[in-house]
Parts: structure tokens; sequence; C-alpha cells
């Protein structure tokens, strides 16, 4: 039975999956928190935040994730980078899940991959949580109500997190899957409840199809001047380095924080809203945040709360270090209405040293940002993949490996021309440790970190004076107004200069040793701007 607005020519029927109970067509916010809490998926917190847990996995599978390999993406999918599931497999997977969800609700919103009408991807996302469907309405671009009735959806996510593949007969590696197919223009969610994992399925997507169009997909947060979208910035970033926090500058106007495309026309955001981690949020430091998570309508992911007051605890890890809330964009004032900016004037790679070696800002040559974009040096942060319990040193290529289909260099030439072409200023921020490694230093200074940042993009930090690192190679300035100088020489933070030594001398020697994979791929001034 069908129920909502939906192009009639359109329907789940029409597309070859029947048999179901009723299907919800994109339902409103409202209507779907409604669902949610009637089916007992979760509370309704303060202000009308809906509360809920994701049960046994709280973060992302990135190992159980697959794409199918046919002749059609035989040669342009990194196969050392995304495992390989045979088309029959695939196919027994999606029939094995289709019976499953006979007679079952299920909520369906039609939405864009992207802000650029241009460049925009129609998805469509069939979900058997209602709360699924609320959080990827925030997270996707959603179409006018009008629009509804002509949309034509080009891809289809279906997420069933209580289907459990079976791995001897789906060809994968446990009950939880995320299969992609290309030819038949589709993906499957299985076995786990963690929201993250449709958001990251269509920028995966996204990754693969927009490098073909010219587009430089980019995990990353983006802002603009206010009243000035010439005057943009991308920050690269893995989970827990800082994107979504320091973009959310209110002297500047957010596109977004985590996907972005860079094309012929400048910055889109790929998405509608933010998944913010709230782990240790406070409203003094983040104050706009913080107030999202007792806005109607948020998605308070995995927060442990008071049964009887419904106050959150911020400080309580107890479910997971990576507790998250997941709200539409307008719930933050300073965000832009289109989504949109200019090419960027400045590309900030924010990366978390566990080892407490990288300054807490570098000057990149263009050359420089492609090696540093190619080695992706960071620290996972613990929750936001599963086993991670402890900041890991890890060299994720772009930044994001886990949602690349395609081989780095793909991405890194594309980078390494738009920053050409646009002439922009690229920099290093550490975000990491600060006058030791992990355990023994302390985290970088966040007030000193977006004083660094606010020099960097108004230009007044080009202007100072830079030292060349030893270690790296990279220029680091000497001093910058209202910043503490022992903290721009990581050196001189350090009781025992020895112990840090012999940090740097390990780390350079990761680099190189992760950046050879690369050489046989690379042009000759990258080559020249490789450390060690």
């Amino acid at each position: 039975m069908t129920n909502g607005r939906v192009n009639p020519s359109q329907r789940l029927e029409d597309q070859g999956i029947s048999g179901l109970g009723r299907v919800y067509y994109n339902y409103i916010e409202p209507a779907l928190v409604e669902a949610a809490v009637a089916r007992g998926e979760g509370r309704l917190g303060k202000g009308g935040a809906f509360l809920c847990s994701t049960g046994q996995f709280t973060g992302r599978s990135p190992k159980d994730k697959f794409v199918v390999r046919t002749a059609a993406v035989e040669d342009t999918i990194w196969w050392g980078n995304n495992a390989a599931m045979a088309p029959e497999a695939f196919d027994r997977l999606y029939a094995d899940m289709l019976a499953h969800m006979q007679g079952r609700e299920y909520f369906v919103q039609d939405l864009f991959g992207g802000a650029d009408p241009v460049y925009r991807l129609d998805v469509r996302m069939v979900t058997e949580l209602a709360w699924h469907g609320l959080f990827i309405r925030h997270m996707l671009r959603r179409p006018a109500r009008a629009e509804l009735d002509s949309f034509v959806p080009e891809w289809t996510v279906i997420n069933c997190p209580s289907f459990e593949a079976d791995p001897a007969k789906h060809g994968c590696r446990t009950s939880t899957v995320i299969a992609l197919n290309f030819d038949r223009k589709m993906i499957l969610i299985g076995g786990t409840a963690y929201a993250g994992e449709n958001k990251k399925a269509v920028f995966t997507l996204l990754n693969y199809l927009l490098p073909e169009k010219g587009v430089m997909p980019m995990h990353c947060s983006a802002n603009h001047a206010i009243g000035n979208p010439v005057d943009s910035a991308v920050f690269f970033g893995l989970s827990g380095t800082g994107k979504t926090t320091l973009s959310a500058d209110p002297s500047r106007i957010l596109i977004g924080d985590d996907e972005h495309g860079w094309s012929d026309r400048g910055t889109f955001n790929f998405e509608g809203g933010c998944y913010a981690k709230t782990i240790n949020l406070s409203a003094e430091a983040e104050p706009e945040i913080y107030g999202t998570t007792s806005r109607f309508g948020t998605v308070v992911e995995n927060m442990v709360f008071d049964e009887e007051t419904l106050e959150l605890d911020f400080t309580d890890s107890s479910l997971t270090e990576n507790m998250r809330c997941a709200y539409p964009l307008e719930y933050i004032s300073n965000a832009s209405d289109t989504g949109m900016g200019g090419h960027p004037k400045n590309v900030i790679m924010l990366t978390c040293d566990a080892y407490g070696v990288l300054p807490p800002i570098a000057r990149l040559t263009p050359a420089q940002a492609m090696y540093h974009f190619l080695s992706g040096f960071t620290s996972k942060t613990p929750g936001t993949e599963r086993g991670i319990v402890e900041p890991t040193p890890t060299f994720s290529t772009c930044f994001g490996a886990p949602f690349m289909p395609r081989r780095p260099e793909v991405y890194g030439k594309l980078l390494q021309a738009k920053i050409a072409q646009f002439g922009a200023s690229c920099w290093l921020v550490n975000t990491g440790w600060t006058g030791g490694k992990f355990g023994q230093g302390k985290r970088m200074p966040i007030k000193a970190t977006r004083a660094l940042l606010t020099a960097a993009l108004d230009g007044s930090l080009s202007a100072g004076e830079f030292r060349r690192d030893p270690n790296f190679g990279f220029e680091v300035p000497v001093s910058v107004p209202g910043v503490d100088a022992t903290l721009l020489d990581p050196r001189a933070t350090w009781g025992d200069k020895a112990a840090y030594d012999a940090q740097a001398k390990k780390l350079v020697g990761m680099f190189a040793d992760n950046f050879a994979q690369y050489v046989p791929f690379i042009d000759a001034d990258v080559k020249a701007a490789a450390i060690g």
C-alpha cells in the first residue's frame, strides 16, 4: 500500500520491488519522528530531538563493503582498496534481501546527492527504520515537494538492518554487508543499523561518478567569507580531525561539513545536513552545534541520557566514543542557503598527529599538497570504525581511503590541476597532539588552531616570516599574533628533545615507506617533494 507523495510511475513496484507491506514515500520530518516513536525505534528528546541507539554497530564497517566486479568497472575500480563481489553473489543477496522484506513496512526518501543541479544525482533511499529515513533526509538534499511528482531515481539504496547476509552464499565477509553494483545502479546495506553507512554509501558512489565529469569529489568541509562566495576554503580530513568544528566559523558562511565537489563552476555541497560528533561537546566551545541537540528532528545517536529528564550526557562514552547528532544545515545560523561557493582560495589539509611531531600549521607548495593528499596521514579516532579504541596513526589516501573507488592518483591529479588552475594556497594543519605523543602530550588547543586558520584565510599569515622544517621540508610560520610562539615549533614543546627527534625520524620513515606505492604513478615535481 502506498502512502505519501511519489511519482506515480516510479513506485517500488515499478522497480521490481514488490510484496512489501505499507510503503511510506517522502514523509516529512514530523511524520518520520511520529513513526519512529510509534514503532519504538527511539525516544522523543528535549526540544523534539529523536534519541536512538544503533545497537551492536556504533561505527562504519569498512571491511564489509564490496563493489560488484563487472566488465564495466573492471579497469576503473581500485581493487586493492575495494573488495570485490561476484555478480552472481550480488543477485543472490538481492533476491534474499527482497524475500526478507516481504510484508514489512518501509520508508522511501527521494533525494538529491549534490547542491549543484548540473552535477547532482537523483537517489532513492529505501529504509527499514523510520529514523534512517529522517537521518538521510537531513543528510542529502531535499527536492521541493512539487519536484517529487516527476522524480526518477538514478540509483537506489536499500537499507535493511534486520537482514543478515550469509558469507558463503553472498560472497561477503560477515552477516554485515554493504554492496555497490554499478551495472544495476543499486546499493544494498544489511546487518547494521549504523546510519552513517547510508551517507557514506552515496559519497562512495559520487566519488566514482564525478571524476569522469571533471569534478573533484572531496572528503572535506567548506565555508566562504560573508557576502563573498568567491572567497571559499575547503578543509580535508578524516573523522575526528576537526572538519565540522573548524568550518563552523561564525565569521564565515558554512557551505557544508563533510562532502563536497569542486567543478568548473566552483564548490558545492553533496549534502543538506551535518553529522557531528558530540563527545565532550559544550555550549561554551561550540554553541551552535550544541544547540542542535535539542532542536526538533535532530537525530541524536548513541548518547547516554537521563531516563526521567532526558538530559544528554556529553561526557559518557559508555555506548561509544562515536556518539553523534544529525541535523539539517539550516539549524546552523550562518549556513549557506545554496550549498555552493566559488573556487577555493585556500585548501586546508587537516591531520590528527598522535605522535605529536607535526607543527600546528605549515604552508605547502602545490607539489607538497599533492604529496600530503596522497599520503593522507592522520590518526583514526576512537569509535569511528569498529575496533578503534584509541587514536591510531594511519595513512588514508585522499583523506578518505574507505570511500575512494578509483585509484588515488585519479583524485590527486584532479586536485593538483584545480589548485594550479585557480591558484589556491595550501596548508597542512595538525589538530592532534603537542608536547608529546598521545598519552604524554596534550591535544592541540582549538583556540590556537582557530587563530592560525583565521590568519591563513585572511591572508595575513602568508605575509609573515617562515622557517623550513628540517624533517618535512614545508614552511612553518615563526610567529603569529595571539599564538604562543613555542607551539609553532613542535620540538620546543617537548621536554625530552631526543625523544622528539626519535619520534620525528620514525614518522619520516613511515611517510617514506607508505609513499613508495605511489611513486610509479606520479610526476617528477611530486617525487621531488617526497619526504625521507
